[in-house]
């Protein structure tokens, strides 16, 4: 997400909320259209997920979910109620968490409502943090994928490992080892979880290209798909450095394993601030 979008979903979600009896908290029909449902109904089911998920979590939602009724114009002067809830900080946190986090008000909401400050620019930090996390998460489950399709076709763990790093010699101009001394990288970890979320998306979209091409050429065998994964890397590279983007020049990013441990520590920092809120 760009700074600007980031900025004006920040100010958004902030104008949306109140506080009551000293509680901050969310009415639920303007999280609805915050999060992008268009329908009541839909949006109730992914409430009642994460009131699901804040018993499991030990809390009671009635703390976190209170009903109430709100009074709305229906034309003409008329009024009549409906159904509504209060939403605490927590509550929103939990509702975002059974969203879907590839929509960018979805996961912005998951990384707003975890950051226990209000200041924007931890909001955005967060959520830099969460998109590198999710990209290694994507390109795990593509390779995962096209392991699987390259095994169908004769190629075994061995192999598939020779073409990755092959890939990864074409996508950065560069073998595997010579890569991670450069960028500091161990020996037994994986280079991926090394680098910035660019390289890791160029990283997904070659083997999702390869992934794609060797089911509709029909390539069987080590070789014809080593080939067909190289071309697809190259590509990606042609692309960056037309771009200006020399990937193997990029510095590399903390470690992933220390990022999502950092993330998931706020996390449980969101649960230990709404149990303290709740008894004072």
């Amino acid at each position: 997400m760009k700074t600007e979008e980031i900025r004006q979903l920040f100010n958004q979600f902030e104008a949306a909320a109140s506080e009551l009896e000293g509680v901050e908290c969310w009415s639920a029909r303007e999280l609805q259209k915050l999060l992008g449902y268009s329908k009541w109904e839909n949006f109730e089911k992914v409430i009642t997920k994460a009131k699901e998920a804040c018993t499991n979590a030990g809390e009671q939602p009635k703390y976190h979910f209170p009903d109430v009724r709100k009074v709305i114009e229906a034309g003409k002067g008329a009024q009549h109620e409906i159904d509504e809830i209060l939403l605490t900080r927590y509550a929103c946190y939990l509702i975002a968490q059974n969203g879907d986090s590839r929509k960018p008000e979805i996961a912005f909401a998951q990384n707003y409502f975890a950051v226990q400050t209000r200041r924007a620019e931890l909001v955005e930090q967060r959520l830099l943090e969460f998109e590198r996390v999710k990209a290694r998460e994507k390109l795990s489950h593509t390779e995962s994928q096209l392991s699987g399709i390259l095994y169908e076709r004769g190629v075994d763990s061995q192999g598939f490992a020779i073409i990755r790093s092959k890939g990864d010699h074409a996508l950065f101009g560069l073998n595997t080892l010579v890569l991670k001394k450069k960028m500091g990288v161990p020996d037994n970890r994986p280079v991926a979880d090394f680098l910035p979320t660019i390289s890791i998306k160029a990283k997904d979209l070659a083997a999702e290209m390869t992934s794609l091409n060797v089911q509709n050429k029909d390539l069987k065998g080590q070789s014809p798909i080593e080939k067909e994964h190289v071309d697809n890397s190259s590509a990606v590279r042609k692309m960056l450095l037309g771009r200006g983007i020399k990937p193997e020049n990029l510095p590399p990013a903390i470690d992933i394993k220390k990022t999502q441990r950092k993330l998931e520590s706020e996390e449980k920092l969101v649960l230990k601030e709404a149990r303290k809120k709740k008894k004072n």
